[in-house]
């Protein structure tokens, strides 16, 4: 951990990068990222201006959601911890490394945040158990193949990417073309995962008042990516699903 003598972070201990630019906020002053800050990730007018907030305070470095409306979710690498930043929330970044997604309109965003004062470590990955009965498990959470491709064609466009800035969410019409399902079947199907993750915690996924389908569709791709639901190794069975024209009777 470097410090300077009383016991404050030195600087250039916190990184916070984007589209493959590392940015490193100094302390004593405060880091801003939104679509005008001292990171602007994005023009785009659904974003805050300024959402979130990175500054050092005693021998922590902290994360702060000053936006109004949008909750940002983090992650280890490993997704070992997961944790979702309301409005007006802040947390201590004690991990080595962080994965940041946030959504704003159409399109998800994130950065990558590497912090080298931190005292906590990750673990290494949890390996995927692929069931007796075609069900994929991954921690307490079991998916069957088409809820998993379902969630492949979600995310496909970060999958392909490679968390390397910004990706445009695909709208459920794109997503069930791609798999080859009609839309209400897509729907059902979508209706089945949320609930299922809302039954295990998941925040976000919970239709009603205010609850848009954007919004669900976003936070269900935040989590898919960050909790290692999907990975880049399972796009081979979107493009399987695709060619066969699989029509998600399971």
């Amino acid at each position: 951990m470097t410090m300077t003598q009383d016991g404050a972070i030195g600087e250039g201990t916190l990184g916070i990068e984007f589209c493959g630019e590392w940015h490193h906020p100094v302390p004593g002053t405060t880091f801003s990222v939104g679509r005008d800050a001292d990171l602007t990730v994005d023009t785009n007018q659904y974003l805050h201006r300024r959402l979130l907030a990175f500054d050092a305070e005693g021998d922590l470095w902290w994360m702060s959601n000053t936006g109004q409306t949008i909750s940002v979710s983090l992650a280890t690498p490993d997704g070992a911890y997961q944790a979702v930043l309301g409005p007006g929330a802040r947390v201590p970044l004690v991990f080595p490394d962080l994965a940041v997604m946030f959504s704003a309109g159409a399109y998800t965003y994130e950065l990558a945040v590497r912090n080298d004062s931190a005292s906590f470590t990750g673990r290494d990955p949890r390996a995927v158990q692929h069931e007796d009965d075609g069900t994929t498990t991954i921690g307490a959470v079991s998916l069957t193949p088409s809820q998993r491709l379902l969630l492949i064609a979600l995310c496909e466009p970060i999958l392909r990417g490679g968390m390397v800035g910004a990706s445009q969410l695909p709208s459920s019409a794109a997503a069930a073309a791609r798999l080859g399902w009609p839309l209400t079947t897509f729907n059902r199907k979508l209706d089945n995962v949320c609930d299922k993750l809302d039954r295990e915690g998941v925040q976000g996924l919970r239709g009603g008042v205010g609850k848009l389908a954007t919004n669900r569709r976003a936070r269900l791709v935040e989590h898919a990516i960050l909790s290692r639901l999907v990975t880049p190794q399972d796009l081979d069975l979107l493009e399987v699903a695709s060619t066969l024209g699989e029509k998600g009777t399971r």
